[in-house]
């Protein structure tokens, strides 16, 4: 068996941008899982809060490739993809000035200011109807859906001369350091003091942790939650972070991992 891709968390079934082309449509809403393949065939592993993961990680290679839920395997040793199997996503670089052959990009887009707790204020677009997955996606704390415009180019022009004041990307490791912590009221409130926002959210993924998980790459524990594509499991007393991302293209065994984990101090 393979772990073939992940996907995060989402509420419209209109979105099919799963990583990894998961395909989203058969309901309203998905709890995030890890996409596992064996002979072929790929199956959705769950992770819900409470259940136990028990895989055992091998070796890790190129994850290959999805079509619909059929998998076609690679077995390059690039992980998790290599050249053949990775995609670029343009979109994601432009500024502006499109960088297609031709603009698609005629949907109404909404320009968005997300927190990640302490006080990482990131600045992004997405189609407007899929705003709120977009902010769940991302593991977004707070966020403010700033203005609305009629199409990408727009959107990624205000995000150009936004990300002179507010970063446009975030790491997962910064997230990871704020999993236990509240968003700065004050800071999250200065941010947005410039703006007259159409609307704010705040998210709940239902972690309460009470310091900061440790950071690994492993696939045995009880399942805490997911917030964004991180995450976090518990296991002899120990909360660890898990960037399920970092999981693509490993060989996995149904067996509890006896690999021996850095604890916590709330495990002594």
């Amino acid at each position: 068996m393979q772990v073939v891709g992940y996907e995060t968390e989402r509420a419209d079934a209109r979105d099919g941008g799963a990583d990894r082309g998961a395909d989203t449509a058969e309901s309203d809403h998905r709890d995030p899982a890890l996409l596992v393949a064996e002979a072929g065939e790929v199956r959705r592993e769950p992770l819900e809060s409470g259940r136990s993961l028990a895989y055992a990680l091998g070796e890790r290679r190129c994850a290959g490739a999805l079509d619909g839920r059929i998998h076609r395997e690679c077995a390059t040793a690039d992980a998790p993809y290599c050249d053949s199997h990775t995609s670029t996503w343009v979109c994601a670089r432009c500024t502006g000035t499109c960088l297609k052959d031709e603009m698609d990009c005629y949907d109404n887009h909404a320009v968005y200011l997300a927190a990640f707790a302490p006080a990482t204020f990131k600045v992004g677009v997405t189609k407007e109807w899929r705003l709120r997955t977009r902010l769940r996606e991302q593991g977004a704390d707070r966020a403010a859906h700033l203005r609305t415009v009629e199409n990408g180019r727009i959107a990624r022009e205000i995000e150009s001369q936004l990300a002179e004041e507010f970063t446009d990307r975030v790491r997962v490791p910064e997230k990871v350091a704020g999993l236990h912590r509240e968003v700065d009221e004050a800071a999250w409130s200065a941010a947005l003091a410039e703006f007259d926002p159409v609307e704010t959210f705040a998210f709940d993924y239902g972690l309460e942790l009470d310091s900061a998980p440790v950071p690994e790459t492993v696939a045995t524990g009880e399942i805490v939650g997911v917030q964004g594509r991180v995450a976090v499991l518990e296991r002899g007393g120990t909360t660890y972070a898990v960037d399920v991302r970092d999981l693509v293209g490993y060989e996995v065994r149904e067996e509890e991992s006896d690999r021996k984990l850095q604890s916590s101090l709330s495990a002594f």
